[in-house]
């Protein structure tokens, strides 16, 4: 295996540092990017549990912050979850893009390597044939030798190309898709709790009854 990819010539060199790079980000992804690094399964509920009994503090929303994407999602909420809902919704906006962000970290770069790598391949496959031609105009067509290093120079940079592309562009598609899926479900948690602060907000009808039957028997008397 050394001594094929040693066929390949210098072209090789650009296209197993991408091949390298590549295998680590594809590594990083999967430990960044599970379920419940980014979004706990009980982390909503269990903050919208703090919401309604009104347990929540600057350390509860500190820690929840840290906890991972989706508990910094909550705590951007929570933050100014005395304010009307249109600003609770753009507050919590603004850190789903800066969260999405980092999400999609390093995918751009897996992109390119999925792009280059066969052109890499490819540069490697004319550096091949040229090196054969002036074989060919050196030596002569008899040097079978001279022809057949060009030929494997081109191939072995072809394969390799392909080899390291088809993978990073698998794998590019697929954590594309796993950060689709994760950000669908911290936006399904993100309206809950939305849905909740707007509901404290609410007046509270039974009082509002009360108040005025006050002001009725009572009309004298401000309630």
């Amino acid at each position: 295996m050394l001594e094929m990819l040693m066929a390949g010539g210098w072209a090789m060199v650009p296209i197993l540092i991408c091949s390298a790079v590549a295998l680590a980000i594809i590594l990083e992804r999967f430990w960044s990017l599970r379920q419940n690094t980014v979004a706990p399964p009980e982390l909503g509920e269990q903050v919208r549990t703090w919401a309604r009994t009104r347990k929540l503090d600057p350390s509860h929303i500190d820690t929840l912050s840290k906890n991972s994407p989706l508990g910094e999602l909550l705590a951007a909420a929570l933050s100014v979850r005395n304010r009307p809902r249109e600003i609770i919704k753009e507050r919590i906006e603004d850190a789903g893009r800066h969260v999405v962000h980092r999400l999609e970290r390093y995918l751009n770069t897996l992109g390119t390597i999925a792009l280059i790598s066969p052109l890499l391949g490819l540069l490697g496959t004319v550096i091949g044939l040229i090196r054969m031609f002036l074989a060919v105009m050196v030596h002569g067509i008899g040097n079978a030798q001279q022809m057949a290093g060009g030929i494997g120079e081109a191939l072995v940079c072809t394969a390799t190309g392909l080899v390291v592309a088809v993978p990073a562009y698998i794998f590019h598609r697929y954590f594309r898709s796993r950060v689709s899926g994760l950000v669908v479900v911290m936006e399904k948690e993100a309206i809950a709790l939305l849905d909740e602060l707007a509901a404290q907000q609410q007046p509270d009808p039974n009082a509002t009854a009360s108040n005025a039957a006050v002001r009725t028997v009572r009309p004298g008397v401000t309630a």
